[in-house]
């Protein structure tokens, strides 16, 4: 027969057990931070996709066959701007000069293939979590 736990034995117990919860909850929060920080790699790295004139004219397409003027052809984080979203946030004309990566390569593509058609293109701050800027959309109008 064993005997009954100690209180020092229960206090090392309840030690061990926040430990492991603790470490859990570090492995957890550091997986979290990777999967966004390769998320933003992947982003800046991207490229237009080699059928990018056939998959816009598809989406527009379908867009303007249900009645719509625009579309919105990206999404991505505010942190993703070189100034955090401030210049889409308060229609600053220059706020293209906030893109970056894939954003960036996309208004690229805008303003020498799209504008030049009668394309305009909109960028606004879609969601403010804790009140401050989340994701930006972008919007093709036409």
């Amino acid at each position: 027969m064993t005997g009954l736990l100690r209180p020092d034995q229960l206090n090392d117990i309840t030690i061990a057990a926040d430990d492991a919860k603790m470490d859990e909850e570090r492995k957890e929060r550091e997986r979290k931070l990777k999967q966004k920080k390769d998320l933003e790699d992947a982003f800046m790295s991207q490229d237009l996709h080699p059928e990018v004139s056939e998959r816009v004219n598809a989406a527009v397409r379908r867009a303007a066959e249900l009645g719509h003027h625009q579309i919105e052809v990206m999404r991505f984080p505010a942190s993703y701007c070189n100034d955090g979203g401030r210049r889409i946030n308060i229609l600053d004309p220059e706020w293209p000069q906030s893109l970056e990566g894939f954003a960036k390569r996309a208004y690229e593509f805008y303003t020498r293939e799209m504008k030049p058609l009668g394309y305009k293109l909109h960028c606004e701050i879609v969601s403010f979590p804790g009140g401050m800027p989340g994701d930006v959309g972008m919007f093709l109008k036409w």
